[in-house]
């Protein structure tokens, strides 16, 4: 085992052993719940909490004690309410549970549940004005979790959020959900069991800190530009992050990890450009990355720098995106296959350099940390997949492994070369990788 692959191991079993109830991921301690607002109005299980609000001036704070109260509520614009978690409010069972308008707070209470309708998009909190703060909250048994829908500069800060796990994916509402929202800021929250986490029709948002788990999509961008994605853990989703349609965005310091089974994707790109992705760790998926025709515009391009991808079936897979696109000082390490083009031809258009994969065969006479030989793959048993996907059900079997094999020992089979870097980097990267991340690791 290279000591990239040593470094990594750890690092992926104690990302599969993170616990489940209130916890985040390795390297980030839960956030301390918001404090008692100053002067609140102290009110009591049993008192008409929503003729309260109605009654309650902006900038004034209500402070709820421990107990039930009823939903649905409505937060007016510049109104905080404050709650430890054992301050519950329940839904009725139908519609959304909490609006919370222009400048409202929302501060450490429970809400639990949320009516089960998609047309009218039932969830726990909804945010429907700008300047909204929903701190500390804890969200149990909601259709969709935090909504925010057409509002300026929102901070989602410190939430836990718990879907219905009862339900197959598909039949779940979103955890959090963005829809033609800007400026936001949405760090530190932890959400699972949820379908996915949505950033639609909403650019110019920052989300860092964030605990993704047991979803579908960790994060799903579409039409979105100018996101920032930073020091976030996607951990047993479907897929990790899908970036659709959108351009501008920055991807770094993540951890992307589980996303398995067949349709499993650590971080999938769709007619997508301008995007920086740098300092993850893509480890443990089906597929770590995939780009379907990104960039999609001329003048756009790719860069993928300083990423580990790690113990996945193919780290890199392209299907009609073999240009404008630049993997540069990155480490593939542990891969069952390196680089796969879907239907044939080659990513030689991409520009490879300074890569660290554990499989060059070359040699560093100089020990300048280079490799003196190209890097190049070329494996007839990948290209046969590659043109014919059904062989993929011979992965792993003696069968390809003697199409591979005759592929270097006879010159006539021999197929023409996937990917070339000319720059190969001959260190393992792997413990690096792990400490950028605040990461645990092994030397």
């Amino acid at each position: 085992m290279s000591p990239g692959l040593r470094a990594l191991v750890p690092v992926v079993l104690l990302g599969a052993c993170v616990g489940r109830e209130g916890s985040t991921a390795p390297g980030h301690a839960p956030p301390a719940p918001p404090p008692r607002p100053e002067g609140c109005r102290a009110v009591r299980p049993g008192e008409d909490l929503a003729a309260l609000l109605k009654q309650t001036p902006p900038g004034q704070a209500l402070c709820l004690a421990e107990g039930d109260y009823s939903g649905p509520l409505k937060v007016p614009p510049g109104v905080t309410v404050w709650g430890s978690r054992a301050a519950i409010v329940r839904s009725s069972g139908k519609g959304t549970t909490v609006w919370v308008a222009d400048g409202a707070r929302l501060l450490g209470l429970t809400i639990d549940g949320s009516g089960d309708r998609f047309d009218t998009l039932d969830a726990a909190v909804h945010v429907s004005g700008d300047d909204v703060e929903v701190r500390g909250v804890k969200v149990l048994d909601s259709f969709f979790g935090i909504l925010s829908e057409k509002a300026r500069r929102p901070r989602l800060i410190g939430n836990e959020v718990i879907g219905r796990p009862g339900l197959t994916l598909g039949m779940r509402g979103d955890g959090i959900r963005l829809w033609e929202t800007t400026g936001a800021t949405i760090e530190d929250n932890l959400v699972e069991q949820s379908r996915d986490c949505v950033v639609w029709y909403s650019s110019d948002n920052r989300l860092r800190r964030n605990t993704v788990r047991d979803g579908r999509y960790g994060t799903h961008f579409m039409f979105s530009h100018r996101n920032q994605v930073e020091d976030n853990r996607y951990l047993g989703n479907e897929v990790g992050v899908f970036v659709m349609y959108s351009r501008d965005l920055k991807l770094q310091r993540n951890l992307i990890s589980q996303s398995l089974g067949a349709a499993g994707i650590g971080l999938g790109i769709k007619e997508s450009g301008n995007l920086t992705v740098a300092h993850n760790l893509i480890a443990h998926n089906t597929v770590g990355i995939y780009l379907d025709t990104s960039p999609f515009q001329n003048d756009e391009h790719n860069l993928f720098e300083e990423n580990l991808v790690a113990l996945s079936q193919a780290a890199v897979v392209f299907h009609s995106s073999q240009t404008r696109n630049a993997f540069l000082g990155n480490a593939f390490t542990g891969n069952e296959t390196q680089v796969l083009v879907q239907g044939g031809g080659d990513a030689l258009g991409t520009r490879w350099e300074g890569n660290d994969f554990d499989d060059y065969r070359g040699y560093d006479l100089d020990t300048d940390g280079t490799g003196d030989l190209p890097y190049e793959l070329n494996s007839l048993s990948e290209d046969l997949v590659a043109h014919y996907p059904a062989l993929a059900f011979f992965e792993g079997m003696p069968v390809l492994a003697l199409v591979g094999a005759a592929g270097h020992v006879v010159p006539l089979l021999a197929p023409r070369p996937l990917v070339r870097d000319p720059t190969p980097r001959m260190r393992p990267r792997g413990a690096d990788l792990a400490r950028d991340l605040e990461l645990p690791h092994a030397n």
